[in-house]
Order: structure tokens, then C-alpha cells, then sequence
């Protein structure tokens, strides 16, 4: 039987072997919390950065016909009291979990099936009225393009297309193709939305180097233009949780685009921790029942930069 505590919380990471440094900051939430945190990280192999900081569980794939139940039997043996997805294959998973033992900041299941479907996503921003790159359907196209796997995540399998010979060797269906916008800049904002639809935060950030589509410097702007579009974006898709948005500003045109969804915490969110924004502390909260407050004060001009680190492991 799962018996909770209350001088302590239970936080279980699902795909978090490389988020090391948002761990910590989990641990100085809870502190703030008055709780001791136990944290654990559900992954495939325990040879991973986490390891170091939480305590591995090794568990299924996300694809697998079982994994929903081997969460739950993770959650009752550990008392598990919150579950945060940190990769796209493990949004779906707990935004499905069926159980109320644990709280999860994470969005409705038929809305996160969207988000990772970019086909499907953009259509619904397009109903949506929500200005994003021109994309192509039908008939003669412009080059240059940009295609996008429908499913792929981390800039992984994307083509770039600047010739019809490039373009034929495309499977459309399989691919988001939009306009390509080669002058631009890059936005990440970070955000948090309490379950009663509360905006609790919006925090931009730039991108200035990425490498293997992980952000490795950005730094927190002010643009109230970027807030303003995320806050319409947030209230009309009802978003809730904890949400990264993807934004780039055709610098050409001064187009204001969005990008993608990623409805999960992002791997550069703690630029936007480090600005004043407690991604972490509102989570914790929320999953014990305390009342959350806006925060719009936090820095801009925070700058992170990011470096490599090793774990070493005797096997």
C-alpha cells in the first residue's frame, strides 16, 4: 500500500539522465518546501549522468505495452508523489497515467498526441490562428523549404530543400515542410500554467549556440511581443503545466513565428530558474497543495552556459 509522507516527496524522473543540473534545482525546492527530497529517474540503463544525483529505477521503453502499468507499480513501491517527463515519448505516457496517486505538470493526453505530431499541430495553429511558417501543401513549391520528421524531436532527420530534385526524394507524409527561413534568431520561452489554467510564468529566452538540438548558451529577453503571443497561445489551447514554446523572428521580414510545442519542461529551463523563475518550486508546490502567485519579475539578461561534465562508472 502506498503511504505518503509528509515530512518528505517522492519525484520521479522519466528520461532524465542528462538533466543533472535541474535535478539540484529540485533539491533546493524542496528544501525551500521544508522536505526532504527523494528523487529517482526511470531510464533505460542506471550508466547515465543522473545516476549520480537520483537513484536509477530501470524500467521499460516508452513504446512498450506495459509501460503505463510498470509506472504505477513504481510509483506504489517508492511512493512516488510527482512525475516529471523530461523527453517527448514520455510526455504521452504520464499524461495517460490514469492513477491519482501522483501528480504530474503535464497537459491532456488528446493535446499532447497533437504537440508531438507536427503535421497535426500545425493545422491546429493554423485554425488556430497562430502565425507560423508558411507551409506547404499542394502545388508548385518555393524553394528554400525545410522538412521536418512528423514525429522527430531534438533537430533530429531534418532536410533542408533548395532544389525540386531534393524535394521529389521526400516522402511528404512523413514530414512537417514549411518555408525556410534562413535570416532569423531563435526564442525558447519557458512556462508554467497551474491547473486552473493560472499563467504562472513566461520567461524568453535566446538561443545562441545549440549543438545536436540542445541549447548550450541563451540568455533571458524581455520581448513583450513574444510574451504576448505566448500568453494567446497558452489560453487558447489550454495548455497547463509545465510548457516550452519554440518561436524564431524572420529577421528579414520581422515575422514573429512559432515553431513547435514541446509540452515538458525543456533541457535549457534552467536559464529561466537561474533568472528568478522557480520552475522547479512551482511544480513542488502545486503537487502539495500550495497556492502559486504570478511571477513576472524575474532577469533578463541571465545567460547560461552550458559545458560537459563526466560520471564515471566501475563496470
Amino acid at each position: 500500500m502506498n503511504t505518503k509522507r509528509a515530512d518528505s516527496i517522492g519525484v520521479l524522473m522519466l528520461g532524465g539522465a542528462k538533466r543533472v543540473s535541474m535535478a539540484r534545482h529540485f533539491a533546493v525546492a524542496a528544501s525551500r518546501l521544508g522536505l526532504e527530497l527523494r528523487l529517482y529517474s526511470y531510464e533505460l540503463s542506471a550508466l547515465v549522468p543522473i545516476a549520480g544525483t537520483a537513484t536509477i529505477l530501470e524500467g521499460l521503453r516508452w513504446s512498450d505495452n506495459d509501460i503505463v502499468g510498470d509506472l504505477h507499480r513504481v510509483v506504489q513501491t517508492h511512493d512516488i508523489d510527482v512525475m516529471i517527463p523530461f523527453v517527448d515519448g514520455a510526455v504521452e505516457v504520464v499524461a495517460r497515467y490514469p492513477f491519482t496517486d501522483c501528480y504530474a505538470p503535464v497537459c491532456s493526453p488528446a493535446l499532447a498526441s497533437i504537440m508531438f505530431d507536427k503535421i497535426v499541430a500545425a493545422e491546429l495553429f493554423a485554425r488556430e490562428h497562430i502565425a507560423i511558417p508558411r507551409t506547404y501543401t499542394r502545388g508548385a513549391p518555393q524553394f528554400p523549404l525545410i522538412a521536418k520528421p512528423r514525429r522527430g524531436s531534438a533537430s533530429q532527420g531534418i532536410k533542408i530543400i533548395r532544389s525540386s530534385t531534393d524535394f521529389r526524394a521526400i516522402d511528404q507524409s512523413r514530414y512537417l515542410i514549411q518555408e525556410y527561413i534562413e535570416q532569423r534568431r531563435e526564442y525558447t520561452v519557458d512556462c508554467f500554467v497551474a491547473r486552473d489554467n493560472r499563467i504562472i510564468t513566461i520567461v524568453p529566452r535566446e538561443r545562441l549556440e545549440v549543438a545536436g538540438g540542445e541549447v548550450t548558451r541563451t540568455v533571458t529577453v524581455q520581448r513583450d511581443d513574444i510574451i504576448e503571443q505566448t500568453r494567446y497561445i497558452l489560453d487558447t489551447l489550454h495548455l497547463t503545466g509545465a510548457v516550452t514554446l519554440q518561436f524564431l523572428q524572420d529577421t528579414n521580414r520581422g515575422r514573429l513565428l512559432l515553431m513547435e510545442i514541446n509540452p515538458r519542461l525543456g533541457g535549457g529551463a534552467v536559464c529561466a530558474v537561474a533568472a528568478g523563475a522557480d520552475l522547479p518550486l512551482y511544480i513542488l508546490s502545486e503537487a502539495v497543495g500550495l497556492p502559486l502567485h504570478t511571477v513576472n519579475d524575474w532577469r533578463p539578461g541571465t545567460l547560461i552556459a552550458r559545458y560537459m561534465q563526466e560520471v564515471v562508472f566501475h563496470i
